[in-house]
């Protein structure tokens, strides 16, 4: 009551201000009651003593009025009977409960969503009849719906895309011509659009019943904006442990004219560098499944071991609701490595060839890709592979990653997240599976303060030598000040072993602040971390700079 009432810093200057200001507080307060089913209230504006006098208002509440018999009535062209009872079911209202208006505003909406869920896209409601009655304390309301028709959907009707084939784009309705009119199947189109990344825009909606054919079909109108044919892309980034990478990438959309994208990729940074040609087709031979192909040739330059090659992938990913995907995949890859050989400290060098099956799944329930406030993610997956070569060796990779966003205040200003990170190899152990291939932890996306690559067990000459599992954690406190700012403050933590399980002394942590700047789309992000069990040959501290939270 007293936060609708509100407050002034101005104060009052004479009895005629007081006596206003009471007014339309007291005009506040009835509106907070009626709202919350207080109809036999007693509001007194009124002035006190003193000069100049303050407003004052006296509030009786009274009984709280309840629901009674609420009722819902169809108009002159009711819809089918399994409609009528949806909606009596989702009205929500029952007789005795507080005769709150929101209450009786969300039965309304409610009713009118069931109906349009069921093919009346046309429905609205009339004005409603609300009785109160100070008799028995009751609020009885009427809900007054006009269905209209039974709607049934037609074909698409395409403005705009013309670099898009139109036979494609019929393919990805989710309904055939003659199914009933159902908002969550022209929900759903617009999302698979919008997933192929090639529109600048895309609005997908019922055409009006002017638009209906003789057979009582309608339209559903698809307006796109498509993006330009060809862009470039640069980026950068820079740690302490990592250098300084840069990037660039070339890409052009819909060459076949089905949404697909085709992009030429450069890498190159102190410790990977590669060129990468990607082709993605999405909706592949069937909706909500995108085919991804890849070939690329690499170096990769690290303390543990320097690997050049090549290698092609495929994989097909099928997306499950709006954020939910199961990946299916292979790759094969030619590389010639160099590392130390675990015990005799010798280099080692090894011709490989390597193929693998990919098989994944990832569910985001986040509310943002780069800098989620609340919600979780999860994503597991698992490599068969097999080496052959100079050496032969048969085995299976498995990890697993989950995170997890809590909110504070109204705003979310204040975020707590976690991230829990597992993997092991079976089958595989060191050192018969090559350096290349192993668990690493370390750097600025898992164990802050730590060089990449630094966690775990090392050689006797310090060289990271990797491990058959990984264990990672990390903890953040972001809290955003202002607009634009953010302060963050966070614990890593991480072991590598050369087991299947990592063992106690395989652990290490680090710690630090960061600075976040949201960019609107995103925060670029600042980080310095010190290591909390440094070893020989650890930096005292390490710095990230990068774009995104830190997951």
């Amino acid at each position: 009551m007293a936060r609708a009432i509100g407050e002034t810093d101005k104060p009052i200057s004479n009895r005629f201000e007081a006596r206003r200001r009471a007014r339309e507080a007291g005009e506040s307060a009835i509106a907070v009651l009626r709202s919350e089913g207080y109809y036999a209230y007693e509001v007194e504006p009124d002035v006190g003593e003193g000069d100049p006098p303050p407003a004052v208002i006296k509030v009786t509440p009274g009984p709280r009025f309840t629901i009674a018999e609420p009722a819902i009535s169809w108009g002159d062209t009711p819809p089918s009977l399994a409609v009528q009872a949806a909606g009596e079911a989702v009205m929500g209202l029952a007789t005795g409960q507080p005769g709150r208006a929101a209450d009786v505003l969300g039965a309304e909406g409610r009713i009118v969503a069931a109906a349009q869920k069921r093919g009346y896209a046309d429905v609205a409601p009339a004005p409603r009849d609300v009785i109160v009655d100070h008799a028995d304390k009751t609020v009885r309301p009427t809900f007054r719906i006009e269905a209209g028709p039974l709607v049934r959907l037609n074909g698409l009707d395409v403005v705009g895309g013309e670099r898009t084939k139109r036979a494609w784009l019929n393919q990805m309705a989710p309904w055939r011509p003659g199914e009933v009119y159902d908002p969550e199947d022209v929900g759903e189109l617009e999302r698979r659009l919008l997933d192929t990344g090639v529109y600048d825009s895309v609005t997908v909606s019922l055409a009006g019943p002017e638009r209906a054919t003789s057979d009582g079909l309608r339209p559903v109108v698809v307006s796109l904006a498509d993006r330009a044919p060809r862009t470039i892309q640069l980026g950068a980034s820079y740690s302490t442990s990592e250098g300084v990478g840069v990037d660039a990438r070339w890409t052009r959309y819909n060459t076949f004219g089905r949404a697909d994208t085709l992009s030429f990729s450069g890498q190159v940074s102190d410790i990977d560098s590669r060129v990468v040609a990607e082709a993605t087709l999405p909706h592949w031979r069937r909706a909500q499944q995108t085919l991804k192909s890849a070939a690329a040739i690499y170096e990769i330059k690290t303390d543990a071991y320097d690997e050049t090659g090549f290698g092609v992938r495929a994989d097909v990913q099928r997306r499950f609701g709006k954020t939910s995907y199961i990946t299916l995949g292979g790759s094969l890859d030619y590389s010639e490595t160099a590392e130390t050989q675990t015990k005799l400290l010798t280099p080692l060098g090894r011709d490989l060839w390597t193929a693998a099956i990919l098989a994944a799944a990832s569910l985001d329930r986040s509310d943002d890709p780069l800098d989620p406030k609340r919600g979780w993610r999860l994503e597991v997956r698992a490599e068969p592979t097999y080496i052959a070569g100079d050496e032969s060796l048969p085995y299976l990779k498995v990890q697993t990653q989950g995170s997890i966003y809590l909110p504070f205040g109204a705003r979310a200003r204040t975020v707590l997240a976690g991230r829990i990170k597992a993997g092991a190899m079976i089958g595989g152990s060191v050192p018969e599976v090559p350096a290349s291939r192993r668990f690493y932890a370390g750097g600025g996306g898992s164990v802050r303060g730590y060089a990449y690559q630094a966690i775990g067990p090392r050689l006797a000459d310090n060289t990271p030598q990797g491990g058959a599992s990984v264990l990672e954690a990390s903890f953040e406190v972001r809290q955003k000040i202002g607009q634009r700012w953010g302060v963050v403050a966070f614990l890593d933590g991480g072991a590598v072993g050369d087991r299947q399980f990592p063992a106690g002394d395989d652990f290490s942590a680090g710690a630090g602040l960061g600075v976040r700047y949201d960019l609107g789309f995103g925060p670029i992000r600042a980080d310095i971390a010190i290591p909390l069990d440094r070893r020989k040959g650890d930096a005292a501290f390490q710095i990230y700079l990068s774009i995104g939270q830190s997951f």
